[in-house]
């Protein structure tokens, strides 16, 4: 029999809806998004260490999140009962209570949906992947990490406040920019715009195609 094959989401594509039952109950993703940016996060199997210190991770900084109007929701190949359970158990031990939404997927619909299975890696267990969704539902940020390495949460922060602050501004960000430093001026697009960039001397210029501001 020929295995059935699934797209994956790209970058500037539409976030794939679906409705799924959570540890917040049944949820329809667009209406939870509702106008928020949201970050999903996938994780291959609960009780597993890695995926503790991840997902703890996230609630730790859930009220960051908050605040950048970001909304989370994890994943896992899991019924809600081991959700459940797992959640209770880490809060139990660690004190982290993991009040975000976690998918039980265990139809693997969402995981096809949003190319979390790798075969090479497994077929039953989602991989570390992350999607980060804007306001409009676009896919803007993906990044997969293979399953004995937990992700860098400085790493999805800095991401996200690059992305928000990229939209605000109309500008790009450089290599290992952060908050506060000086983003890139998007090139002249004609000979005009080239002979005003030359003559603007507000700009930190390398040359009149690399040019950085402050915010």
């Amino acid at each position: 029999m020929e295995q059935q094959t699934y797209s994956m989401p790209r970058i500037g594509d539409i976030a794939p809806d679906f409705t799924a039952k959570t540890t917040h109950g049944e949820l329809k993703f667009s209406e939870y998004i509702k106008g928020d940016w949201a970050i999903m996060f996938s994780h291959p199997a609960d009780f597993t260490p890695v995926c503790t210190t991840e997902m703890s991770g996230f609630a730790v900084d859930k009220d960051w999140f908050a605040q950048k109007n970001t909304k989370l929701i994890g994943l896992s190949i899991d019924s809600v009962h081991s959700h459940l359970a797992w959640v209770n158990n880490v809060r139990v031990n660690t004190g982290v209570y993991m009040d975000f939404p976690i998918i039980a997927d265990l139809d693997m619909n969402v995981a096809h949906l949003y190319g979390m299975l790798h075969p090479g890696a497994s077929s039953t267990a989602a991989v570390r992947a992350v999607f980060i969704i804007d306001p409009d539902m676009k896919v803007r940020l993906i990044m997969y990490y293979p399953l004995n390495v937990g992700r860098n949460m400085d790493v999805i922060k800095r991401s996200l406040v690059a992305l928000q602050t990229a939209d605000a501004n109309k500008c790009a960000m450089p290599l290992n920019w952060k908050e506060g430093d000086k983003v890139i001026v998007p090139p002249p697009a004609n000979l005009q715009e080239m002979e005003e960039r030359i003559a603007d001397v507000s700009l930190e210029k390398i040359d009149f195609y690399l040019a950085k501001r402050e915010l």
